[in-house]
């Protein structure tokens, strides 16, 4: 580990960058102990009725530890308390369904009544293709509540970690008044061979990463 995080989070073999869980992030990013968890029981929904879903589910809170694929709460960084959300990677690729949307709603919420500054580091696949439409209306749900953040003066530091793409990307992730990105992260809608066969070019090499982002003004 001592030697991944002295390569800035990379494969000292493979120098691709490491997917931090929530715990490590929070470990990281927070002051000690600071991080205050909350609402940590919006209930799953299955609106397509979708094979196993309920073991897909069971299958990933085992394999996270955690309840769903982001966790929301209060935490103090060098003592100014902040409202948060951190995305996690080993839940289904941190898709957005329901309980996601939900999740960061809510502390979007909290944290435009409390004035307090919100940090959300986005990492995700994108949409849950699970739970169909419910999923793509979190899309909606969540950049209306950032709007009324930002009507009432709130400040959104959007931080984009690998991989950060599909609806994520197209909503709160780049909606950010700050928007940071780890060094070498893929950000991005549609996958790279989507959009060459779409667009029948071939694409610059380092297209969708944290620096081509950086080059063309995203973060």
């Amino acid at each position: 580990v001592a030697e991944m995080e002295e390569n800035g989070w990379r494969c000292p073999t493979c120098d691709q960058l490491v997917r931090l869980s929530t715990d490590e992030r929070i470990a990281l990013t927070f002051d000690d102990g600071s991080f205050d968890e909350m609402f940590c029981d919006v209930a799953e929904k299955d609106p397509l009725q979708f094979p196993d879903f309920d073991a897909i589910i069971e299958k990933n809170k085992k394999r996270s530890g955690h309840d769903e694929a982001v966790r929301v709460g209060t935490a103090r960084i060098h003592g100014i308390e902040v409202a948060t959300a951190v995305m996690e990677p080993s839940f289904m690729m941190a898709s957005m369904g329901f309980v996601v949307g939900e999740k960061l709603t809510r502390i979007i919420e909290h944290a435009t009544s409390k004035t307090l500054p919100l940090i959300i580091f986005a990492t995700s696949g994108g949409a849950r293709m699970q739970e169909g439409l419910v999923s793509l209306m979190q899309m909606s749900k969540v950049s209306a509540a950032l709007g009324k953040l930002s009507d009432a003066g709130g400040l959104f530091i959007s931080v984009l970690t690998d991989p950060t793409t599909g609806g994520v990307t197209a909503s709160f992730a780049t909606l950010g008044d700050i928007i940071l990105a780890e060094p070498g992260a893929n950000i991005g809608f549609a996958g790279r061979r989507v959009i060459q066969d779409t667009i029948r070019q071939t694409l610059p090499a380092d297209f969708q990463t944290a620096e081509f982002a950086l080059e063309h003004g995203l973060v």
